[in-house]
């Protein structure tokens, strides 16, 4: 149970999370048609080096559908030609995870080794296999001359285009091939200053990981501030702390500080956990969240989640991980201080949740790649950025009314409210829950996640742990890469 006299730090250094820094300015974009045009003005001003670290990069798509052609590509590829073309004394660097490297030959993009070979020496193309096997590189992380980053849930390829309207249909929600996609819902964040610098040293780590090749630290950023034309910070003059998933691989040690966060955050919360992830699927998380659910005095938790996974196998590996899941917090519920909700559109479609989000209180928020399955935890690389407010202290009033705020935003973007609206209820109910649930309506909102809702979704390979290993040391994951390595021929190799 909380001490509710006290609220100690949840970063902490070294142990929550690498490092915290001072950011000038933060910035947290919802939604991908803000992140790529914001991304796009953030590169043109770009002197020195571009970084671009993905799951996955596709150079097919566009920035700004909506917008005609002009004089700068909006091609992404052909965007980033440009820039070395204009900027002579420029560099980007471009590293996407290996198998998103060959999904994307398959949907008809070239392979890194050629791409280098047609942009240049100054547009590196590279790909990221320094992972365990069946291991995903899933950070998502842009930085500009090593003094502006973003850092999120949002990579730069097909089918995350979307605008916070989330229609059912949208002429510009479409593929490079013409194809067009469902809505989907996503955040990220901008940030400047010692913050971004962190964030550029997460990135270069990952490009050595990747490539041998270390990108040195870019020592003298005088210069005009780097900063999208147009983008508004939601906070100023405040510290972010930069927290990490790396698995253990070769001789690089196993780095769990995402996991700690998100305990301690769970544990330090009075009133409120607000969560949006694309998974429900690791157990330790579920525990530590039913454990809360069962105080007497313990917060409202409210998770959103999409209505499926996005692939025949994720559904019954995830969903069925989920499925589990939502009966432990179910049962554990003994107050009703818990509910999981998936968004829809006003002619009743689901809305994709890709954002990684989690609000505690008026004193947390944590934006960043890693979801609540157990790869996140501990078997794919990740790299989140948190804001703490002290809970106690009165100079940080504003700071945490900001971290309202921005929770605020999501659920009245959700529930298609205004943000008045919503905070109005909140304040009138004295309660999170109580709120969105009075605020639900025919049409786009949330709906509700109920036994039901999940009765068809058990599966036998929920919680497999191959689909979903907690580290690189799983069991199941070392026999099956034992076995492959036998029918290789018994080479060895590191992992």
């Amino acid at each position: 149970m909380v001490d509710q006299t006290e609220h100690a730090p949840i970063l902490r250094v070294g142990e929550t999370c690498r490092e915290i820094a001072a950011a000038g300015r933060v910035a947290c974009i919802v939604d991908a048609a803000d992140y790529f045009v914001h991304a796009k003005s953030a590169l043109l001003q770009a002197k020195r080096r571009a970084v671009l670290i993905g799951w996955d990069v596709d150079t097919r798509i566009r920035l700004d559908p909506r917008s005609s052609e002009g004089d700068v590509p909006d091609e992404l590829g052909d965007f980033l030609k440009w820039l070395v073309d204009n900027r002579p004394g420029l560099e980007i660097y471009v590293l996407r995870w290996s198998v998103g490297a060959f999904t994307g030959m398959l949907r008809g993009v070239a392979p890194p080794f050629v791409q280098d070979l047609l942009t240049g020496r100054r547009l590196h193309y590279r790909i990221d296999s320094a992972h365990p096997a069946s291991a995903a590189h899933h950070q998502k992380i842009a930085v500009i001359d090593d003094q502006f980053a973003f850092c999120g849930g949002i990579d730069m390829t097909v089918d995350r285009w979307d605008t916070s309207e989330h229609l059912s249909r949208n002429e510009f929600r479409r593929g490079p091939d013409g194809e067009p996609h469902g809505p989907w819902h996503d955040v990220t964040v901008a940030l400047d200053g010692d913050a971004a610098r962190v964030v550029a040293t997460v990135a270069h780590d990952r490009w050595e990981a990747a490539t041998g090749e270390r990108l040195a630290p870019l020592v003298d950023t005088a210069g005009p501030d780097i900063w999208p034309e147009g983008l508004e910070p939601t906070f100023t003059s405040c510290d972010v702390g930069v927290a990490r998933t790396i698995p253990h691989y070769g001789d690089r040690p196993q780095v769990e500080e995402i996991r700690r966060l998100y305990l301690a955050a769970f544990a330090a919360s009075r009133h409120t956990i607000y969560i949006e992830s694309q998974y429900l699927a690791a157990r330790e998380i579920a525990e530590a969240l039913a454990a809360r659910l069962r105080e007497d005095d313990g917060p409202e938790i409210v998770v959103v989640l999409p209505r499926h996974s996005d692939s025949p196998v994720e559904r019954l590996a995830m969903d069925g991980a989920r499925h589990r899941l939502l009966k432990l917090l179910w049962q554990a519920d003994v107050h009703d201080r818990f509910r999981a909700y998936y968004p829809v559109t006003a002619e009743g479609d689901p809305i994709y949740v890709h954002a990684k989000v989690l609000v505690v209180d008026d004193v947390l928020l944590r934006i960043g790649s890693s979801n609540l399955n157990n790869r996140s935890l501990g078997f794919d690389s990740e790299c989140d950025v948190a804001i703490e407010a002290d809970a106690d202290d009165p100079a940080d009033a504003e700071l945490r009314a900001k971290i309202t705020g921005f929770r605020v935003r999501l659920l009245s973007e959700h529930l298609d409210v205004t943000a008045d609206e919503f905070d109005a209820a909140v304040r009138e109910r004295e309660s999170l829950l109580e709120a969105v649930e009075a605020m639900r309506s025919p049409g786009r909102t949330l709906e509700e996640f109920d036994r039901e809702t999940i009765d068809d979704e058990e599966s036998v390979i929920a919680e497999n742990e191959l689909v979903d290993p907690e580290d690189a040391r799983t069991p199941t994951l070392e026999r099956v890469y034992r076995s492959v390595l036998r029918r290789a021929g018994g080479r060895r190799s590191r992992h």
